[in-house]
């Protein structure tokens, strides 16, 4: 899908959907709970989906209502998948489900688009191999999926570098059906708040783990069981990202509502950068909103660690053009093995219109402010270009035509008429 998104204004109030980390890992929990879950405001596209589809597969019984999910769970007595499990576009539904699998004694296969089918995994496959499970790769010469998986998990003791903290997630999760206790050890501990997303939700699901203060040795028991619940998923500050910076970006007046500030998601630091940048933000914690005044003069010279928050910076690049002076993004490694090499994108998609960006191996320098004009540019099939390119959109002089655009629904299912509603003059060109 093409659309052409003209200059302007967001006026009003926006709610962004609910988390795609915090349903996967409600999603995935309710599976292996031995009764019924309720998953209130899910993510019901996209990964939120995909995770989805993966429980049923392991037996999970799910029941899709209005604004809901009711998931029937199969605790620890889980059914070999019939077919191939496809993950779609979901990293972490891959990652999550594939120590899933080391849980039953039957073989499974899990694999993905080509994106996936790019990203790697074997770390996390050697870690499963070290805790019991039969775990291998199909294509010689490549650490990405297909992987295939055979249980039983036996738990143990495990070292991996935590880089990618979707491969601790996923050992954390499945650790309390192992048949042993299991000790996690990580080296070089990023993107922490998603892996105190992980522990918040196994203990609303009933399992405590032992852990250190700086994310680097976990213990679990072995032969615990979860317990299922209701539950509901807080609106995803990650999303909150793009309306944000697109109401930073022009002279908007944006109520952004439905908010935890109390949550673990890491992603809410973006605030506080975007503010330290010269944005004039209102945060209502007792109410969960946010006002956002757009067309204060930014102002750049900051030097961002992005180690923990790796999926805001296609939006923070975006503002990061159009501040003054130099904004250095740094502890980018990571971001490199998202759905595309973020880093990469999105200084060839900026500099194409006009921007100056200089992208090294782990970080990213920006010079603003830069003045778009406007033109066309891709979102290379990753949602989180696809949205910080719209939000770019509201500050150029003619407008960007945003090719592939329909990826934001992998995250923010509806994201093109929440904008509309609030004043934004968005087109699809190929209707």
């Amino acid at each position: 899908m093409r659309v052409l998104v003209k200059p302007g204004s967001l006026h009003g109030s926006l709610q962004v959907p609910g988390s795609k980390s915090h349903t996967i890992r409600a999603a995935l929990l309710g599976l292996l709970s031995d009764g019924q879950s309720i998953i209130c405001n899910p993510l019901a596209s996209g990964d939120g989906l995909s995770a989805l589809a993966a429980s049923k597969a392991f037996g999970a019984k799910i029941e899709e209502r209005e604004g809901c999910w009711v998931i029937k769970g199969r605790g620890s007595s889980l059914v070999s998948p019939e077919d191939c499990i496809n993950t779609g576009n979901s990293g972490t539904t891959t990652c999550f489900f594939s120590s899933v699998a080391a849980l039953v004694d039957g073989w499974t296969v899990i694999t993905g688009d080509e994106q996936i089918r790019r990203r790697p995994i074997k770390r996390l496959v050697d870690a499963l191999n070290t805790l019991g499970a039969t775990a291998f790769l199909t294509r010689e010469g490549q650490e990405a999926p297909p992987v295939v998986v055979r249980g039983v998990l036996k738990g143990g003791k495990v070292r991996l570098n935590g880089s990618n903290s979707q491969y601790v997630s996923s050992l954390l999760l499945s650790s309390p059906l192992a048949e042993k206790d299991t000790e996690i050890l990580v080296d070089n501990p990023l993107e922490t708040p998603y892996v105190q997303i992980t522990l918040d939700w196994m203990q609303r699901y009933g399992v405590e783990v032992e852990r250190n203060e700086n994310y680097t040795r976990f213990s679990i028991r072995g032969g615990q069981h979860y317990t299922p619940g209701r539950f509901t998923i807080p609106a995803d500050f990650s999303a909150v990202a793009f309306p944000l910076v697109a109401a930073t970006l022009s002279d908007s007046d944006l109520l952004l509502t439905s908010l935890d500030f109390q949550d673990s998601q890491g992603d809410k630091r973006v605030i506080d950068i975007l503010q330290a940048m010269g944005v004039h933000v209102e945060k209502d914690e007792k109410q969960g909103t946010l006002r956002v005044k757009g067309g204060a003069t930014l102002q750049g010279g900051l030097t961002i660690d992005l180690g923990d928050i790796p999926d805001s910076l296609p939006a923070l690049a975006v503002a990061a053009t159009q501040a003054h002076g130099v904004t250095t993004f740094t502890n980018l490694g990571h971001v490199r093995q998202k759905e595309t090499d973020r880093v990469a994108e999105m200084a060839n998609k900026l500099n194409a219109l006009g921007c100056d960006l200089e992208a090294g191996e782990d970080s990213l320098v920006v010079k603003g402010p830069t003045r778009v004009k406007g033109g066309t540019v891709g979102s290379s099939g990753d949602h989180r270009i696809a949205m910080a390119m719209v939000a770019l959109a509201l500050a150029t002089e003619e407008g960007l035509t945003v090719e592939d655009s329909e990826c934001a629904a992998v995250s923010f299912p509806g994201f093109f008429d929440a904008f509309r509603t609030c004043g934004a003059d968005i087109r699809e060109l190929d209707a």
